[in-house]
């Protein structure tokens, strides 16, 4: 299953992308496909072609999880 993330890097803008596995504890990078910033634009400082970058895990300070589309909402309360 892929993950549409959003990491947020020191120094440098939030990065969107996809990534197949969420990082377990031990992991020291993580593998982005397809990164972009936040409103689809290419990255400065990644040449056009690349489709996927490895980052260590040390730069970054968090990630947000996107939720997907292929997921169903959940409905708390229906009434008849």
């Amino acid at each position: 299953m892929s993950y549409s993330v959003i990491l947020h890097i020191a120094g440098e803008t939030a990065i969107m992308g996809e990534i197949d596995d969420l990082p377990k504890p031990v992991d020291s990078i993580i593998v982005v496909s397809n990164p972009r910033q936040r409103d689809g634009k290419d990255l400065h400082y990644i040449n056009n072609n690349v489709v996927k970058v490895i980052w260590p895990l040390s730069k970054v300070s968090f990630i947000e999880i996107l939720e997907s589309t292929d997921e169903e909402k959940i409905i708390g309360f229906v009434r008849e």
